[in-house]
C-alpha cells in the first residue's frame, strides 16, 4: 500500500456518469503544462480541453469496450482513473492518472505493481503507452518495462510476465 493510504482508504469503483466533471478536471489536469504554452483565452482552452476529453473518451469507450474503467478513490473521494484491457496475453493499461496533489505518493505505483502481480500470475505481459515526456516514466523503468516501439509523442512499453515475476521475487525478498 502507498504510505499514506490503507486498504480500507483506497479503493477502485467502476466509472459512473456521476464522475463526468471528475474525469475533465482529470484530464484537463494532464495537459496543464501544455496549456499553459499557448496564447489563448481560458474560454478557448475549456472548449479545447474539452473537445480533445470527449474524443478521447469516445475512443476508450468504442475501442475497448470490454474494459475495465475505473476511478481511483482515497478516502471515498475520486483522486484518480485506472482504465485497464484484459486480453487473453497481455493486460494493456489504457490509462492511468492522478491528481496532481495525489501524484508522487505512491497511488500509481502501488496500482502499477497490483497489475503486475497479476498479469504475472496468469502468464500475460503488461502493456502501456506512455508519452515520451511523461514523469512518470522512470517508475514504468523502475517496474521493468521496456521500450517497445516509438510512436511518435509515445513509446509503446512492455513488461513481460518472465520480468514481472523476477521483479516481484525480488520485491518480495
Amino acid at each position: 500500500m502507498p504510505p499514506d493510504a490503507t486498504s480500507a482508504s483506497l479503493v477502485l469503483r467502476p466509472v459512473s456518469d456521476t464522475d463526468a466533471e471528475f474525469l475533465f478536471q482529470l484530464y484537463s489536469s494532464t495537459r496543464a503544462d501544455e496549456m499553459a504554452l499557448v496564447d489563448w483565452s481560458e474560454q478557448q482552452k475549456f472548449e479545447f480541453l474539452q473537445m480533445q476529453f470527449n474524443a478521447q473518451s469516445s475512443y476508450y469507450y468504442e475501442q475497448f469496450a470490454a474494459a475495465s474503467f475505473d476511478v481511483i478513490e482515497l478516502d471515498g473521494k475520486p483522486v484518480g482513473r485506472l482504465y485497464v484491457d484484459e486480453r487473453a496475453d497481455e493486460l494493456r493499461v489504457i490509462d492511468i492518472a492522478l491528481m496532481p496533489e495525489y501524484r508522487q505518493q505512491g497511488i500509481g505505483a502501488y496500482y502499477m505493481q497490483s497489475i503486475l502481480d497479476r498479469a504475472a500470475a496468469s502468464g500475460r505481459a503488461v502493456g502501456i503507452h506512455v508519452e515520451k515526456n511523461n514523469p512518470a516514466m522512470h517508475l514504468y523503468d523502475r517496474l521493468g518495462f521496456e521500450q517497445i516501439e516509438d510512436k511518435g509523442v509515445y513509446w509503446f512499453m512492455r513488461c513481460e510476465p518472465e520480468k514481472a515475476r523476477a521483479d516481484q521475487e525480488k520485491t518480495a525478498s
